[in-house]
C-alpha cells in the first residue's frame, strides 16, 4: 500500500502558499503579488499565481496606482487572467481606493449647539412629519455616527430611550446628542419634549453615556436644552 504523502506548509515552495503565509505570518508579511495571487486564486500552465501577479506588476513598473488604472479587459490581455480574476482584482483595488477617499473625511467635532444643529441640518431639512435621531460622540465630542430613530406624524414621534442607549452601546457612543423636528416651526418643548429630556439625562448619568444636549430643530432655527439650561 503506497504511504500518503503528507506535505507541511513549511515545505511548500513560497510561491505556492501566500495564503498560508498570510494566516501564519500575518498580512503585512506577503508582497503585493503574493496578495493579488490570493485574489485570482491560480496562475496559468506556465506560471503559478504569484508568478502571474509579478508579471502583471511588472507590466505597471510595480507601482499599485497604476494598476489601480487598468480595467477589465485590459487584465484580461495577461494569459491566465479571465473576467472572473480580472474583476476581482478591480474589485479590490477600487476597495482601496474608496477606504483612502474616506480616511481623508475628518470626523465634524460638536463644541457647540450650533455645530450639532449644522451637523443634523440635511437629514431634517424641509421635512413634512416628525423625526427623532441621534448624534453619537466618541471621547473627543467627534460624531462616529447620525442614526434616526423614529419617524412619525404632523404632531409627534415616538422616542425610546432603550432602543436609544442600545444604539450608543452598539457604536462604542461616549455621549449622546438627540434632536427632533417641528414642522410647525414652533421652537417651544412641549412637555413631552421635557419628559423624555430629562429621561434620557438621568439613563444616560446612571449608564455613564451623558446626553449633552436636546435640540428641537426647525429650518431656519433651533432650540437647545442645554443653552437654555434645561439639562
Amino acid at each position: 500500500m503506497k504511504k500518503q504523502n503528507n506535505l507541511k506548509i513549511q515545505n511548500l515552495a513560497e510561491e505556492d502558499r501566500p495564503r498560508e503565509k498570510l494566516l501564519l505570518k500575518g498580512r503585512a508579511s506577503l508582497s503585493d503579488a503574493e496578495l493579488i495571487a490570493i485574489l485570482i486564486g491560480s496562475g496559468s500552465r506556465e506560471q503559478s499565481a504569484v508568478e502571474l501577479s509579478k508579471t502583471i506588476l511588472q507590466s505597471t513598473n510595480n507601482n499599485l496606482h497604476e494598476l489601480a488604472k487598468l480595467n477589465v479587459k485590459e487584465l484580461q490581455k495577461f494569459k491566465g487572467i479571465g473576467e472572473a480574476k480580472a474583476i476581482s482584482i478591480v474589485s479590490a483595488l477600487e476597495l482601496g481606493r474608496r477606504r483612502k477617499a474616506s480616511e481623508v473625511i475628518k470626523k465634524p467635532k460638536i463644541t457647540s449647539s450650533e455645530e450639532a444643529y449644522q451637523v443634523i441640518k440635511p437629514h431634517l431639512l424641509d421635512l413634512p412629519h416628525e423625526e427623532f435621531w441621534m448624534i453619537l460622540l466618541n471621547r473627543a465630542n467627534e460624531v462616529i455616527r447620525l442614526l434616526q430613530i423614529s419617524s412619525g406624524g404632523i404632531a409627534g414621534t415616538v422616542a425610546d430611550s432603550r432602543i436609544i442607549f442600545k444604539a450608543a452601546f452598539e457604536h462604542l457612543a461616549s455621549a449622546i446628542i438627540v434632536v427632533h423636528n417641528h414642522p410647525s416651526e414652533s421652537l417651544t418643548p412641549s412637555q413631552a419634549d421635557i419628559n423624555i429630556t430629562n429621561k434620557l439625562k438621568e439613563a444616560g448619568d446612571i449608564l455613564e453615556t451623558p446626553l449633552l444636549d436636546h435640540l428641537i430643530f426647525t429650518n431656519h432655527r433651533y432650540f437647545s436644552f442645554a443653552d437654555n439650561g434645561l439639562l
